[in-house]
Formats: structure tokens, C-alpha cells, sequence
């Protein structure tokens, strides 16, 4: 591997990438690198990159905070997987997965009140952001599939807005509950909500439901119990912000009708690229040695993401969970305080450009931009300039977009997919997939923990242990105001009064609560009280 990387230093880089199998080229013109100077000074940083790559492909320990591997990569070609049971296990899934989608597809599973006409997805993260990309961005090529719904927070308001989209069809939608440990509470709670909903529309839940978690998990037993539908698995060496070729996303994309087999050979044949091909034509290891290089030696904190294509609009959100949740590290494998990361903006072009462009062009230049374009339209529209189609102003907006920062010297790269198909869309993910595992090893930053998610999630226990705390107290004083400092003191003396007041203030406004605000010119002043 040292020898071929050695080889390449001497080679010479193309600006342009083109990789007909993949339908893909990716242009880093505008990135403005010496690249032959860029490998030569970070040929050692690249070897160990490949090195930790294919460790972790072959089954080494990859997060030593979870004592686990890491294996999406094998998702997509069981073959590679560690051992016989891992991939009999992925093998099977895929097989159940594709039989479980053509039976529902075609009316041998129904609801209670007719064939299945709509699922609903009840996931957070990666549970929902990977199944919204892959269904937005390909449901508009397919027929007689069932139509995509989500419920992806824990927002009461978003609960009853899907359940009024899908209206008098609640009998005809089925339910996919996606928690790979089962204890996920946004999940939880969306279950919870859905029980609920069918049984006052006097359905049973239990025969529209289907759990993707992992075996043996409270989800898992919990669904045995109830007698659900099926289970589908997924496994603790599979991240959720990497569970995009699981059943995660392979089962929301079989129901809607596209071919998951499709949508696997795109990531395997790009897995091929990036993991063999000479440094100079690999696109993963390029993405990440650019970025490298614009975050440390220019500073360039942000990377925008913009998809010319309206079916790509989830595309920025998934990477901000992909990229962002595995670089963001105040550490790094060894301990010491590193901050690494990069912030992930944007959405798609022509409409959004509106509202960034300006900042990326002239304003401060902390950011690097990532263009995404489609060359084939679907059914496209002639205006009446002679020959001029509204798709040729996309691409005019996109690639005019592009030569406006570069004339600046601001820095940008632009991946072109030749059509938005099953095969492309698996290709571009399992591209930045790979782009975020070589960075991690260029910054020695450990990609596959998040233990900044876990706090804000053992945060968010306590916010709510301490919101009853508060109830509890001005009901053990029915009509008796209380400061906010008082309250603050008698709960706990180091809880910052900004805190309680916040709670105090979300009491009150729920009347279910009886808690009643007693405003005064004087915040410092303000008391509330029980009823």
C-alpha cells in the first residue's frame, strides 16, 4: 500500500474525477489545491487511513467506548463481514426485508380495513433522516408502492399533524417503529401516541406494526409480546447515522417499490473505489484530504451542502447527522483535547442559494461549498426562448452559482450524478460515509462514539425529573405564590434561577399542569402558584 501511495506522489492528480461505473464525477477545480504537494506532506496521515480502513472492515474493535466493531460497510457485501453468522445474518435480513415488501405491495399483508396504502416510520436521527433521504429522493420513480410518512421528534403538534395527513387510511397504514436499542425516547413516545390513535379509531396497533431494532431488545420483546406483524433486525456494530443500507432504510424503500438490490450494488460498487483504487482517482479519500486541508490550513469551519434537485432536500440534514455527529470531538484517540469537526449547512439550490449564496460569496470566508447536480431531468418544460427548458435553468443556477464563488476564491468541489436512481443515491452516500471514516483517522478522532448525544439525552431525563420536582413543590404550597428564587432554593441552591423560571414559564402555559404565572414589572419578582 506504501508503495502505491509513493507512486501516486509522482503520477500527477486530475482536477476532474470520472467514474463511469458509478456514474459519478466529482470536479475539485474549485477547491484551488496543489494536490501533488498535498500528498506529499500528508503521504504517512494517508497510509494509516487506508490502514484503520481496512481494520475496520475486517472486524476490529472500532469504538472502544462500546467495546464494539463497526460494520455498515458489510452491510452492503456481506462477504466482507467477520464472521459465518454475520453475514447469514445481513443475508437473510435483505431476503426477508425484500419478501416481507412485495407481500405487503401486494395485498397478501393487509390492515384491518384494506390493503396497505401508506406506512408511517417512527424513528429519530438516523432512524428517520436515512429512510426520509432514500424515499424522498426516489418515491417520484415509482408505482404502486405505498406512500411515506414520518414521525421523527417528540413534538405533540407534529404527532397530530401526520395523524390528520393520513385521516380515515389509519386502518390501511402501516407502522414502522425503528429503535436499534429500544429505549429511545422519542421513539418511545411516538409509539406510545400510535397505540393510542388506533385503538380510540378502534383498530388494533399490533396488526399494523413492525419493529427494526436490535434481537432480544425491549423493543424486540415488546413486539414478540404484542404478537406484532414482524421484526426486522439491526445489530449494535451498526450505528444509527450508518444504518442507511440496514433495514432501517431497505425497508421503507422496498415498500415504496425500489429495487433494494438496486440500491446495494451502487454502495458496493462505490465501497470498490474508495477502498482500491490509486489515491489519485479515489473520491472519499480526496473529499477527505481536501477537507482536511481547508479546516486546518485555511480555516474553513462550515461546508455547505447544496443538491440542485428538489428530491434531494433531506441530502444536507442526513449529512449533518452523518458528518457531524461522527467529527465533532472534543477528543482524540488518545485522550487529548482536540476539537475537531465541521459545521454542515444548506439545502437545496436554486431556492435556498437565496439565502446563503451572498454570505458565501462575499461574506466572511469560513466555509467551503459541496455542490450535488443531476444531469438527467425527468419530464422537463420548454419555455420559449428556442431550446431552453426550465431544467437547463437548474443547471444554470448551479454551475453559474459555482463560477460566482470561484471567481471570488472561494472554495468549492461539485459531484455530478449522471440520473437521481437507486444505484446513484447509494453510490453518493457510501462516498461521504467512507469521506468521514478516512477524516476521523486523518484527525486520530474516534468517528463511531457520540458521547456528546449521550449527555444531551441524560440531560433531557433530569430537565424532566427536575420539571416534576418544580410541580411537586408549588403543589405541596396549593395557592401560595412562590418566587422563583424560593422555588430554585428549595429544590436545589445551585440550580441556576434562569433554568426554573424556563420550567415554571412552560408549567404555566400547559393548563393541564394548574399553574398559574403572577407577572410583575420586576422579573426578579415574579411568582407562580398551584390551583
Amino acid at each position: 500500500m506504501e508503495a502505491s501511495i509513493r507512486n501516486d506522489v509522482g503520477a500527477g492528480f486530475e482536477d476532474f474525477l470520472d467514474f463511469p461505473t458509478l456514474g459519478l464525477s466529482v470536479d475539485f477545480s474549485g477547491t484551488g489545491l496543489a494536490w501533488q504537494s498535498i500528498y506529499q506532506e500528508m503521504g504517512e496521515r494517508l497510509v494509516l487511513a487506508l490502514k484503520a480502513m481496512q481494520e475496520l472492515e475486517s472486524g476490529k474493535i472500532a469504538n472502544p467506548d462500546e467495546n464494539r466493531m463497526v460494520g455498515h460497510y458489510w452491510l452492503r457485501n456481506p462477504k466482507l463481514a467477520p464472521t459465518t453468522e454475520i453475514r447469514t445474518e445481513i443475508e437473510t435480513t435483505i431476503r426477508r426485508v425484500d419478501s416481507f415488501a412485495r407481500r405487503v405491495r401486494a395485498g397478501e399483508v393487509k390492515g384491518q380495513t384494506g390493503c396497505f396504502k401508506n406506512f408511517l416510520l417512527i424513528g429519530i436521527g438516523g432512524s428517520a433522516l436515512g429512510p426520509q433521504l432514500a424515499t424522498e429522493a426516489l418515491t417520484s420513480r415509482c408505482h404502486n408502492g405505498l406512500r411515506p410518512y414520518f414521525i421523527d421528534n417528540t413534538d405533540p403538534d407534529g404527532f397530530t399533524h401526520v395523524i390528520n395527513d393520513i385521516g380515515n387510511e389509519l386502518g390501511r397504514t402501516l407502522c414502522l417503529v425503528v429503535s436499534k436499542s429500544g429505549k429511545t425516547r422519542e421513539t418511545h413516545n411516538g409509539m406510545i401516541f400510535l397505540e393510542r390513535q388506533f385503538r380510540s379509531a378502534g383498530l388494533k396497533f399490533e396488526s399494523h406494526a413492525v419493529a427494526i431494532t436490535m434481537p432480544g431488545s425491549e423493543l424486540h420483546q415488546h413486539a414478540l409480546r404484542r404478537n406484532w406483524l414482524d421484526t426486522f433486525h439491526i445489530w449494535d456494530w451498526v450505528g444509527g447515522r450508518t444504518s442507511f443500507f440496514s433495514a432501517v432504510t431497505l425497508l421503507p424503500l422496498a415498500l415504496v417499490g425500489v429495487s433494494i438490490h438496486e440500491f446495494l450494488a451502487g454502495a458496493k460498487e462505490a465501497d470498490i473505489i474508495t477502498r482500491s483504487n490509486p489515491l489519485r482517482s479515489n473520491p472519499a479519500l480526496r473529499l477527505a484530504a481536501s477537507w482536511f486541508h481547508l479546516i486546518e490550513t485555511e480555516g474553513k469551519c462550515c461546508a455547505a451542502i447544496i443538491p440542485y434537485k428538489d428530491s434531494l432536500s433531506h441530502l444536507s440534514r442526513y449529512l449533518q447527522q452523518l458528518v457531524m455527529e461522527s467529527l465533532g470531538k472534543e477528543k482524540d484517540v488518545k485522550g487529548n483535547i482536540v476539537n475537531k469537526g465541521v459545521v454542515i449547512f444548506g439545502n437545496k439550490g436554486s431556492t435556498d442559494q437565496h439565502s446563503f449564496v451572498q454570505q458565501l460569496r462575499d461574506g466572511t470566508d469560513n466555509a467551503f461549498t459541496i455542490f450535488v447536480k443531476i444531469s438527467r431531468n425527468g419530464s422537463d418544460t420548454l419555455l420559449k426562448e428556442e431550446g431552453v427548458t426550465v431544467g437547463d435553468y437548474l443547471e444554470g443556477f448551479a454551475s453559474g452559482t459555482e463560477k460566482a464563488l470561484k471567481e471570488k476564491g472561494r472554495r468549492t468541489t461539485a459531484i455530478n450524478l449522471q440520473d437521481m436512481s437507486a444505484f446513484g443515491l447509494a453510490s453518493l452516500v457510501a462516498i461521504f460515509e467512507r469521506t468521514v471514516g478516512y477524516l476521523a483517522s486523518l484527525w486520530e478522532i474516534n468517528a463511531y462514539h457520540q458521547p456528546g448525544v449521550e449527555a444531551g439525552k441524560k440531560a433531557a431525563e433530569e430537565i424532566v425529573q427536575l420539571k416534576s420536582q418544580i410541580l411537586n413543590c408549588l403543589r405541596s404550597s396549593r395557592r401560595v405564590p412562590m418566587p422563583v428564587s424560593a422555588i430554585s432554593e428549595r429544590i436545589n441552591q445551585n440550580l441556576p434561577v434562569s433554568l426554573v423560571r424556563n420550567l415554571c414559564d412552560y408549567l404555566a402555559a400547559n393548563k393541564r399542569f394548574g399553574i398559574v404565572k403572577i407577572k410583575t414589572r420586576n422579573l426578579s419578582e415574579e411568582s407562580y402558584f398551584s390551583v
